[in-house]
């Protein structure tokens, strides 16, 4: 990694920490879903960042099996998830 990816992906973390503080702290949403549904999508879009700016998981490395790992796993954890849902 260069230190302009983990610049960014320290930016970007910090935006993504930032904006659902915010909307905790001030109640700045009178809906609660909407609240909830704002900070489910920053802590998705959160692992997206860690995942490429930190972790450096893409196509490239090891010919993309850590990739394919990295999606195995999600897969399983939403099957968990939704599983448990239901």
């Amino acid at each position: 990694g260069t230190l302009k990816s983990y610049a960014v992906g320290f930016v970007l973390s910090v935006v993504l920490t930032a904006i659902p503080f915010w909307l905790v702290m001030t109640d700045a949403l009178a809906d609660a879903r909407v609240a909830a549904a704002i900070i489910v999508g920053c802590a998705i879009a959160q692992i997206a960042v860690h995942t490429l700016c930190f972790l450096h998981v893409h196509t490239k490395g090891e010919g993309g099996w850590t990739l394919l790992a990295y999606v195995f796993t999600a897969v399983i954890v939403l099957i968990t998830i939704a599983g448990s849902m239901w």
